[in-house]
């Protein structure tokens, strides 16, 4: 049922894979060159110093200094908008095509990024490095631009894997969220900091002398060197200032204070030296992050930015060329930070405007993150409401949710609540961060902002297909908010006004309302009806073109079929749904990483070792989820891997996380984080731990049964048999477990059925005297058979051959016939035949 989804590339600004052309006065390092060839022993080399130490400089003079032929460098100058995978990934990956060609079609899935990669598609690439034979180098430029931890994780991962032949350089401001402690130690680290970049007398004098073009004393030289405590940038300050200065040794001996008094002076100094139209120029284009001509004369409302960019460029005033046509520039960045504090302090109401037109700029010309950042930056919020309103619908395809988030966060209240559209939105962030209340006085104003408009007039919104089908939506998350708050009545209230909202090939929106109904019949326990609802709302998900959903999606369809007693139905759809997933790469993050953890779930049950694989492929990609349930299942689905252990300390330190992470209005809670700790306490031991959880929880061996609360009544019986000798909460016990097992019967819950029947049969041979009219009476005590134990149990009672089940089960024959090895021993039988016959008179057929 899966094809393939199309995510569309953004266009890279190849610009930023250019190595920066050397500058006249370049002072020859050779030292600080050495440590960087030294490198090549190393996995990372780090440069790690504040703004204007030269590092950029540095690694330029390095990569053109490259005389080994085997030696080849690919360079990335990365910006803010590289802070996302979706931007940073593409980058890299083209840098490295320009050594390893064909690199981007084998790692398409990260040259496409549309969501955080996982280990697959980064794996893919280091092992299209391995095969080449020559020294790469793959430098980053301005690391400290990247604060997301998605990038983080990823370039973690990339580090750690990294052929020999392959190295990573990274200069940066602060340290990166690296393990740099643990790289250090093991040898496969190289540093250059502070404390190494700074200018010693010889360097500052060689460059002094460069770009003055004078002779200065060496007195004068020692005095510039001890003030500025060898720092480049100052150094590069004073030389302009110095530059046709007759009086140097006065201009030196005026000059004093700390770092950032010497830059206010020297940027005094400066641009009072320059003509009116290029301080003007500078002054007006310090609000851009990267300069072109047609993009400074839009903003500075001047003409001719091409040439005015290339002459200052020539003058060396702390433009840095960003290609080898001279067509793409920026501002050093100390440079543009000082640029920006003289604007806001001598002209505090220009700085809107200038922003407004690049906003306008960077709009037509289809850079609609970009349009929104300086949109936000001119106080434009209605604008940028506006765009944001525009981008919504490519941006929920794309999965964007963190940039979505961030989005709403930067606009103010009565901005948001102005638009049904971004108001609805603010709900859904609501509902991400565990608000409730907050989401639905969100959904309160929607609607009232949409009942406000007289029937038959045109709305005051842009009449867009995202305002069309907005009451449906809201339809969808009012019913979310039901389902956090147990509201059964209402999940199926607003799923059916949902439907009754949309078209008929409104298939998104028909898919969430089949969920939701899917859902609210799983929570009554009703198996079946939710097995067949739950089918229509991923097969609607599939029409809407929803990929990315439609394959989460199935995770849960995949729990109903367990619920159900079709584990082997349940793992098919998984493996279909995770193969569709990974060819998909980092766009489809989210349900790779809910596969994998349904599938360690599923090997769990079946007490397969399996489950550990899954759940290491599993954990990176949902810690890059701003959406928190995908973190919520992986810890739970840890904390049984640690209990199946014996770890049980471990254990309840994932359960703890989980719970952190846990947000109502996803699906039923039928295993409450309280209920699945007391179990551990149980297993442990700790019976007076979980005990409180009775008290706390308040369930009883009276209660009437419910699906909902089958898990905690199931964990009671469990600290029942632990706890006690023989008596009267056994006997209840054994009342409860007979209801259970009808209402799991008359609901087709074939999967809660081994559980409560094993617990049926311990507490009957406790009780020894227990009333042997009841079917399950007949049960004798005996090792539980798992989940997969059961499974090959199953099949034994068919007409298939062992092959044939091997095959059905997706396992080798020899570990069929472990299974079937282990099934003969808890059964006290020695032929298949006997097998299926003890398994029927037991009832676990």
């Amino acid at each position: 049922m899966w094809g393939s989804e199309e995510f569309v590339a953004r266009p890279l600004m190849t610009t930023k894979l250019y190595v920066p052309r050397a500058r006249p006065g370049l002072v020859v390092r050779s030292r600080l060159l050495e440590r960087l060839d030294a490198g090549a022993a190393a996995r990372l080399t780090l440069l790690s110093a504040p703004p204007g130490f030269g590092k950029t400089t540095l690694l330029a003079e390095w990569s053109r200094a490259a005389t080994d032929p085997s030696k080849k460098v690919a360079w990335v100058s990365l910006d803010a908008g590289d802070n996302d995978p979706a931007s940073f990934w593409p980058y890299v990956v083209a840098s490295l095509e320009a050594l390893v060609p064909g690199l981007r079609e084998a790692c398409k899935e990260l040259a496409n990024a549309g969501q955080p990669p996982g280990p697959e598609p980064i794996t893919t690439l280091l092992n299209e490095l391995a095969g080449v034979t020559e020294e790469i180098w793959l430098v980053l430029d301005d690391y400290h631009l990247l604060e997301n931890h998605d990038v983080q994780d990823g370039v973690r991962f990339l580090v750690e894997h990294l052929p020999p032949q392959v190295h990573v350089l990274i200069s940066t401001r602060v340290d990166p969220d690296l393990p740099l402690s643990r790289w250090r130690a093991r040898g496969e680290l190289v540093e250059l900091r502070a404390a190494d970049l700074r200018f010693t007398r010889e360097e500052a004098a060689d460059y002094l002398r460069a770009a003055t073009g004078l002779e200065l004393a060496a007195t004068d030289v020692d005095a510039l060197g001890e003030r500025t405590e060898g720092w480049i940038a100052a150094l590069q300050l004073a030389a302009l200032s110095l530059r046709g200065r007759e009086d140097a040794t006065g201009f030196i001996e005026r000059f004093a204070g700390d770092d950032r008094y010497i830059v206010d002076y020297l940027m005094d100094e400066v641009l009072a030296h320059q003509p009116d139209d290029v301080r003007e120029f500078l002054l007006r284009t310090a609000v851009l992050d990267r300069l072109t001509g047609d993009l400074c004369d839009a903003v500075s409302g001047f003409e001719g930015g091409n040439d005015t960019l290339a002459r200052l460029e020539r003058a060396n005033l702390f433009v840095v060329p960003l290609d080898d046509q001279l067509v793409w520039f920026r501002y050093h960045h100390l440079f543009a930070d000082v640029l920006r504090a003289r604007l806001l302090a001598e002209r505090p109401g220009e700085a809107p405007v200038l922003h407004r037109r690049a906003s306008t700029w960077h709009e037509a010309n289809g850079f609609i993150d970009d349009a929104i950042r300086h949109a936000l930056a001119a106080g434009d919020v209605d604008h940028a409401g506006e765009l944001i309103e525009a981008a919504l619908p490519e941006a929920r395809r794309d999965r964007r949710d963190a940039a979505m988030i961030g989005w709403l966060r930067a606009l103010p209240e009565d901005t948001i609540g102005r638009s049904p559209l971004l108001t609805t939105f603010q709900g859904w962030a609501s509902l991400v961060a565990g608000d409730l209340d907050a989401m639905e006085a969100r959904l309160d104003h929607a609607d009232a902002l949409l009942a406000a408009v007289p029937l038959g007039t045109p709305p005051p919104w842009a009449e867009t297909e995202e305002l069309r089908t907005l009451p449906a939506t809201i339809a969808i998350y009012r019913a979310s908010l039901s389902q956090a708050r147990g509201d059964l009545p209402g999940i199926v209230r607003h799923a059916r006004r949902a439907l009754d909202a949309a078209g008929p090939d409104d298939h998104f929106w028909r898919g969430g309302a089949a969920g939701f109904l899917a859902l609210a019949a799983w929570s009554e326990g009703d198996i079946a009806a939710a097995v067949e609802a739950f089918t229509t709302a991923v097969a609607s998900l599939h029409s809407a073109g929803a990929l990315v959903d439609e394959l989460s999606s199935t995770a849960l369809l995949a729990e109903m079929w367990t619920v159900a007693g079709r584990p082997d139905r349940a793992r098919d759809l998984c493996r279909r749904a995770l193969s569709a997933s990974e060819a998909l790469g980092p766009g489809a993050a989210r349900a790779t990483s809910d596969l994998h953890v349904a599938l360690a779930e599923l090997d769990l049950d079946a007490g397969d070792p399996a489950s550990e694989q899954h759940l290491a492929q599993a954990r990176p990609l949902a810690e890059r989820e701003p959406n928190s349930e995908s973190r919520y299942r992986w810890f739970v689905a840890a904390a049984r891997l640690a209990e199946a252990r014996g770890d049980c300390e471990r254990a309840i330190g994932l359960l703890d996380e989980a719970d952190g992470y846990y947000r109502p209005g996803y699906y039923p809670n039928v295993r409450p984080i309280a209920a699945m700790r007391a179990r551990v306490w149980i297993a442990a031991g700790d019976l007076a731990r979980a005990t409180d959880w009775v008290a706390e929880s308040g369930v009883t061996l009276a209660d009437d049964v419910s699906y909902l609360r089958q898990y905690e009544h199931l964990t009671l019986v469990r600290l029942v048999l632990a706890g006690n000798p023989a008596g009267p909460d056994e006997r209840e016990a054994i009342n409860l477990l007979r209801r259970l097992e009808a209402a799991a019967e008359t609901s087709g819950r074939a999967g809660s059925l081994p559980e409560i029947r094993e617990l049926l049969a311990r507490a009957q041979d406790t009780t020894a005297g227990a009333d042997a009219a009841h079917p399950a009476t007949a049960l004798q005590p005996t090792d539980a058979l798992t989940e997969r134990e059961l499974q090959v149990v199953r099949l034994l009672d068919s007409e298939l051959s062992g092959p044939e089940i091997a095959r059905e089960l997706f396992v080798s024959h020899n570990t069929l016939r472990t299974h079937t090895k282990h099934i003969f021993t808890k059964l006290d039988v020695t032929t298949r035949r006997a097998a299926v016959a003890q398994a029927r008179e037991r009832g676990l057929l």
